[in-house]
């Protein structure tokens, strides 16, 4: 496996923000037709079965199809980043995608002590990513 180009703490924070802004951009018409001008502005979540699709089953699918397909989400694939095995630099398996992406609970839930460890550790993984065997490098 060649040298490569760990990426850091804030770019990968930047492609998240870009990724998140992507969600709300997409789903925030569905919130808007399910729940109306107020739906977008108060409510958290949109309630019942769409609100479980929209609020949780949709972002999960996404993100984890975004990997599956490109190595990276689109916020990632614009700052040219991509999301490799740790041990063979080749695109990771469904699994540690999946993985990878429930990692992030566990990453976030100790005061985003799993995500701020980026910033720390020598080739830049979160806690998600030890967990997954996964790296983001830069392309």
């Amino acid at each position: 496996m060649q040298d490569l180009s760990y990426a850091g703490f804030w770019i990968r924070t930047l492609a998240a923000l870009i990724d998140s802004l992507l969600i709300v951009l997409v789903l925030g018409p569905v919130v808007f037709a399910v729940s109306g001008l107020g739906g977008v502005f108060k409510a958290p979540v949109v309630a019942g079965v769409v609100g479980l699709i929209v609020n949780y089953l949709a972002p999960v699918a996404a993100v984890i199809l975004f990997w599956i397909y490109k190595s990276a989400t689109p916020g990632k694939i614009m700052l040219g980043m991509t999301i490799v095995d740790e041990r063979t630099g080749e695109p990771p398996s469904v699994a540690q995608f999946i993985i990878r992406y429930f990692g992030y609970y566990i990453s976030i839930l100790p005061l985003f002590a799993g995500i701020i460890w980026v910033g720390v550790d020598q080739r830049k993984q979160g806690w998600h990513d030890k967990l997954a065997h996964t790296l983001v490098i830069r392309n």
